[in-house]
């Protein structure tokens, strides 16, 4: 953690270097933040619900979301720009340092300007927590903090598994940005509402939905089963085979020889 710290702060002085430019970026992106929410509330100023939800559940649900996806993307940028790593040769560095490699690409890039969304997401969350209704117990206050560590590492997992794939192809595969960047915008509401089709895929082979939808249905008392308070638990288990894709990715890494 030392380390990690000192990276931390060499990145932040680098980037607090043009402040003024730094500043104009976190208030845009928080900026476009609040625009995403106020879609959501342009919304059901049509409809007073959508599939049995209504709109401080809903900004309830996407709170989460955009706070899980804003911390991953925070720390874990260095994996979102990792096809640059591979083709200029740097990762030849990062093989021959005693530090894990999964360690060095997380230090070597950290997005402060995505503060702006982060905190946004956290505004709007500490407001919807009291105006949804819920009438929040122990185990329902640790649900929610289970379902917002587990985004995180879920959301993790996904652009590790980006940088990963950047092993076989040599650049990014933006197909990726639909689970990552669309997760996120799909996530506005209850991933429920896109079909049967679409959340058995959330559920079964990425589990956006094991730390959205089914604990929500245990927030809102929709579902007393405790399987649903638990479900963001097995969905950090992801995060298992997308460091064995990870790893595979290093065994059949090739040097650029520059």
């Amino acid at each position: 953690m030392k380390l990690y710290f000192k990276f931390f702060m060499i990145n932040l002085k680098s980037q607090m270097q043009f402040r003024l430019s730094f500043l104009f970026l976190l208030f845009a992106r928080a900026f476009t933040s609040i625009g995403v929410f106020a879609g959501i509330y342009f919304m059901f100023l049509r409809f007073n619900k959508i599939e049995g939800f209504g709109y401080n559940e809903v900004l309830l649900c996407f709170s989460v979301v955009f706070t899980a996806f804003s911390i991953a993307e925070c720390y874990a940028r260095g994996f979102d720009t990792f096809a640059s790593v591979i083709s200029n040769g740097e990762f030849d560095r990062i093989m021959v340092r005693p530090q894990n490699e999964i360690f060095l690409v997380l230090a070597a890039k950290m997005e402060f300007t995505n503060i702006g969304r982060f905190f946004t997401a956290l505004i709007v969350l500490f407001y919807s927590i009291p105006a949804s209704g819920i009438y929040w117990t122990f185990d329902k206050i640790i649900t929610l903090v289970f379902m917002i560590i587990s985004g995180v590492v879920i959301f993790s997992g996904l652009f590790l598994i980006y940088a990963a794939l950047c092993f076989f192809t040599l650049d990014g595969l933006e197909f990726m940005n639909i689970l990552t960047d669309g997760g996120r915008n799909f996530g506005q509401y209850p991933y429920a509402i896109y079909g049967d089709g679409v959340l058995k895929f959330l559920t079964y082979v990425i589990p956006l939905a094991l730390f959205q939808y089914y604990p929500l249905l245990y927030l809102t008392e929709r579902s007393e089963s405790i399987l649903y308070m638990l479900t963001p638990v097995f969905g950090m288990l992801f995060i298992i085979p997308c460091y064995m894709i990870w790893k595979l990715g290093v065994r059949k890494y090739k040097s650029t020889g520059s």
